[in-house]
This record gives structure tokens, sequence and C-alpha cells, in this order.
């Protein structure tokens, strides 16, 4: 059986808000990558619910962080998909994905 590993590490600055975050993967090469933000989502198979890690760094700005979020509801859109084939939720949650696209440009507008 193969075997990957993933590990993050996450430096935190001395109130324990992180500076940081870098990941290494057994299956993306030797090189250690940087991210300004994570959204871990794991199904424990003993309480039967979802344990999330929800970590950004402090120069993670605010409409990156709202992209972030449409591109991880979009991405679980797919996801739901290919596991369930369950088109009506992946449509829905694309749908989400536009309105909240909409939304921020419409933001950004106001902004300007």
């Amino acid at each position: 059986m193969k075997k990957s590993e993933i590990r993050f590490s996450i430096a935190l600055d001395d109130q324990k808000v992180p500076e940081a975050i870098s990941w290494s993967a057994t299956d993306a090469g030797p090189d250690i990558h940087f991210a300004k933000a994570i959204n871990i989502s794991l199904w424990d198979r003993d309480e039967a619910g979802t344990m999330k890690i929800d970590l950004w760094t402090k120069d993670m700005p605010v409409d990156e962080m709202k992209h972030f979020y449409v591109d991880t509801i979009g991405a679980m859109a797919e996801s739901v998909l290919t596991a369930t084939n369950d088109s009506f939720m992946a449509t829905k949650m694309r749908e989400l994905c536009r309105q909240l696209m909409d939304h921020i440009e419409e933001e950004q507008r106001n902004q300007k």
C-alpha cells in the first residue's frame, strides 16, 4: 500500500496569531510551500462529525480571504458531484458562488 504524508507548519507570534504557514507533501516533491490560509475539514469516523481547522496569516487581506472561501465552496461543489453524483447540491453551491462573487464585485466597485 502506498502511503503519502502532508505536513503543515504554523509559525505563531507572541499572541499566538499565525505569521507564516508552510506545508510539504511526499507527493509534491521536496520543496516547502507557503500559504496565507488553510481550511481543513475532516470527517471523524468515531464521532460521525466534521472537525475543522481554519487558519490564516496576519498578511491575508480581507478581499483575498473572501475569494479563498468562494473558491473553497466551488471546489466543494465539484467534490460533492464527483463523490455523490448529486447535481442538485453541486448546482446550488455553484449558484451560491456566483451570488457571492457578485457581492464581492459590488463591494469592490463601491470602494473605488
